[in-house]
């Protein structure tokens, strides 16, 4: 009797064991490593993330009214202090918008606000070209303590930035196939959000700056950035398999030193440091135009750097790229700035400005003129956990870190072995349809696994960022 009992106990642990295994997590496949305010990831299976998901959607449907978003614009006039701006007639007539000047709008992640880096150092880096609309969005969905909660609160916050952009578009003439959106991490998606929901055309050009993925399901593009979303959708990888997506969003997609972690970083087990290191890159490549790229067959191939030793014709962050640039693109980078492996240019003119779409001739030439050296600058950025913003605040003020080091697990990826940080990944086998330049696997019927680091308890570390120009000391909060 007693070896029955024995048995019917061995048999129960075993059929609990595969559920409680670590090993059986596969982030982006079967559940999602969530970020914390707190720090860390937490792990959340696919069914309680979409039961979570679904209860604060359903709570904000029919309420877009409380899905606040603010706007705010600068432009040489105000380079440093914004103007609160509203989709009417009498906010607009009272601020410095000008319809002459091309427009940017930039939109940050989950548990920041418009004063934070992706807002400050790309405003700062545009305006060393001339004068810019450059609207911050600051979308109070994106504050709340649960990630699901911003999750669930990015496609209001869409709807209401593409009203702003019907309504300058068909009240002040505002030019949208000259208008940029750049999003980081969930604020990527909400710019996708924003492309897919503007009624008076098609948007320009769309940049996701390692867009997130906890919580965001690949194979369904409608809730994601995607890339029919806009005339050219450029994707920045930098934090993939854990914080950021591994496999292609747009239609060029350009994975920094591989795209899944960045030289510089340390043990970053949560992250953070590789995941906003795509804010730093791309501002620094509006400024310098630097980052050399070579092309590669697929995200596998640029994964490992087995792309070849030739370099293409295509920069990262290129003014030209919504005219030339298509396909899947390995970025080599520096561990400190300047992060481009390329020669920093030394003279700057205005942008090219996008009036056509990316199927017609090009018509503009590389940047060369007006000279810049500083390093883009501004106002103070602030963090958040759990992989938002840690870049270096512009302008050499101090910025809070997200604060990370809790105890995270691996998950394997479809076609890689455990990551352990610092460790080269191996490759073990590809179970999925491998991609080609132009193919972003929009139509995908499976979600990408992705992949986090090992256990640890060891604090991500930061480093510290020294450029040409003053650039301040990253701190990092625990």
């Amino acid at each position: 009797m007693r070896l029955c009992f024995l048995v019917l106990g061995c048999v129960i642990a075993a059929s609990a064991w595969p559920v409680n295994d670590i090993s059986l997590r596969v982030h982006g496949l079967n559940g999602w490593y969530v970020p914390q305010v707190t720090g860390g990831l937490r792990w959340v299976t696919k069914s309680e993330g979409e039961r979570e998901l679904a209860s604060y959607e359903n709570q904000l449907e029919g309420r877009l009214s409380t899905n606040t978003v603010k706007f705010y614009l600068y432009t040489r006039t105000n380079p440093s202090v914004g103007q609160e701006i509203k989709a009417t007639q009498a906010s607009i007539d009272s601020s410095n918008f000008n319809p002459e000047n091309p427009t940017r709008i930039t939109i940050h992640g989950w548990n920041a606000n418009y004063k934070d880096g992706v807002n400050t150092r790309i405003a700062n880096a545009w305006f060393q070209f001339g004068d810019y609309n450059m609207i911050a969005v600051d979308w109070a969905r994106g504050r709340s303590l649960e990630y699901a909660s911003s999750v669930a609160g990015a496609p209001g916050a869409g709807k209401k930035i593409a009203a702003l952009v019907d309504f300058l578009v068909e009240n002040k003439s505002m030019n949208l196939g000259n208008l940029e959106v750049v999003g980081f991490s969930l604020g990527a998606h909400v710019a996708g959000f924003t492309a897919k929901n503007v009624a008076s055309g098609k948007v320009g050009k769309v940049v996701g700056l390692d867009p997130a993925s906890p919580l965001v399901s690949y194979s369904n593009t409608e809730k994601r950035l995607a890339s029919g979303d806009a005339q050219y959708v450029e994707v920045i990888h930098t934090n993939g398999g854990t914080l950021g997506f591994t496999k292609t969003i747009g239609q060029a997609d350009f994975y920094m030193n591989g795209g899944k972690s960045q030289p510089g970083c340390g043990f970053d087990i949560t992250g953070s440091c590789s995941h906003t290191r795509a804010v730093m890159y791309y501002s620094e490549a509006l400024l310098w135009n630097n980052f050399p790229s070579k092309r590669c067959e697929t995200y596998q191939q640029a994964n490992k750097n087995s792309c070849g030793d030739q370099f293409s014709t295509v920069q990262m962050g290129a003014f030209v790229n919504a005219f030339m640039a298509e396909g899947i693109f390995y970025v080599p980078v520096n561990k400190e700035s300047p992060f481009g492996f390329g020669e920093k240019a030394t003279e700057t003119t205005s942008a090219p400005e996008i009036t056509t779409t990316r199927s017609e001739e090009e018509t503009t030439a590389a940047p060369g003129g007006q000279e810049t050296t500083a390093a883009p600058g501004g106002e103070e950025t602030t963090a958040a956990p759990g992989g938002e913003e840690t870049t270096a605040a512009p302008g050499g003020e101090e910025t809070t870190a997200a604060p990370g080091g809790e105890e995270t697990t691996a998950a394997p990826e479809d076609d890689e072995t455990t990551v352990v940080p610092g460790e080269e990944t191996t490759d073990a086998g590809d179970d999925e349809t491998t991609e080609t330049p132009g193919e972003n696997g929009d139509d995908s019927t499976t979600e990408e696994p992705e992949e986090v680091p090992t256990t640890s308890t060891i604090i991500p570390e930061t480093p510290t960022v020294t450029t040409t120009t003053e650039e301040p000391t990253t701190t990092t909060i625990v």
